[in-house]
């Protein structure tokens, strides 16, 4: 056999085992995306309920998916404050054929076309927000009892993102609340992901008499006994621009540049 034919069967076999390889590869990260997907949406479920009180740390992924038959997603004109039933946000249009689960609000805040300037972020440091809001209805025997809203803050390394639930008896009456992405320090900032912490905000309130946000995360510990106690959250120790982003950011989140005519709206109108 001559050392031309010799080359060319090797370089054949090469580009065969290559083509082969290449499949297999593509086809591997192909599935594994999905499964990303569904593990991805799946873990957003389970952040929405553990805020929700409806489901524990260690639910399976069936019982996320059986909770939260009682969530109905909505989306949310921030402008008027008023729920839009069958509406594409990307198009500003009707569209019952349009799932508010596909709307992606992060993505949508960064985007011009869909998102409006902000012009007093309280100190957050939030200087653009979508234009539309996906929001959580929670009902128990048909009735809406939580809804759950997006919340954005900004800590010391990172963007925070989470959710805030509040009793729609009162809208005011917080039932949990829980970032599910940042990039705080561990044992610093990121003590926003210890239970302890998290399990202060259940029966704090958002507002006060006057309906003014008044939620906000101290320095040190809350005295009980002192009589604005239910507004305050115990700081996180050596986090203090963390634990600044959390009440600044929630300042403006619960104003009327964020959710606050939607939740006025709740309170005068009820759900229709």
């Amino acid at each position: 056999m001559s050392s031309h034919n010799s080359t060319l069967k090797t370089l054949i076999v090469a580009t065969l085992l290559c083509i082969v390889c290449a499949t297999l590869v593509s086809s591997i990260s192909v599935a594994l995306k999905e499964r990303q997907l569904i593990n991805k949406d799946i873990d957003k479920k389970r952040n929405i309920l553990l805020c929700a009180g409806l489901i524990e740390k260690k639910a399976k992924a069936d019982e996320v998916k059986a909770a939260f038959e009682k969530v109905t997603p909505k989306i949310v004109d921030l402008q008027t404050g008023e729920i839009r039933e069958n509406f594409n946000p990307y198009t500003g249009e009707k569209d019952e054929k349009f799932n508010p689960e596909m709307y992606d609000q992060l993505k949508a805040s960064k985007n011009p076309a869909l998102n409006t300037k902000v012009e007093n972020d309280k100190g957050s440091q939030i200087k653009a927000r979508a234009k539309y809001a996906l929001i959580y209805l929670v009902k128990k025997d048909d009735k809406v009892t939580q809804v759950i809203l997006p919340i954005k803050s900004y800590g010391l390394w990172s963007t925070m993102l989470g959710f805030l639930a509040l009793d729609t008896a009162d809208t005011s009456t917080i039932k949990g609340f829980a970032y599910y992405s940042h990039g705080e320090t561990p044992g610093l900032g990121g003590e926003v992901d210890n239970p302890k912490w998290k399990g202060q905000w259940p029966g704090k309130k958002a507002f006060n008499e006057n309906w003014k946000p008044a939620i906000h995360v101290i320095k040190g510990k809350v005295n009980p006994e002192q009589k604005d106690s239910e507004y305050k959250i115990d700081g996180l120790s050596g986090a203090t621009i963390t634990s600044n982003g959390i009440s600044t950011s929630l300042d403006y989140w619960l104003s009327e540049s964020g959710f606050g005519l939607f939740l006025s709206n709740i309170r005068e109108k009820g759900f229709q």
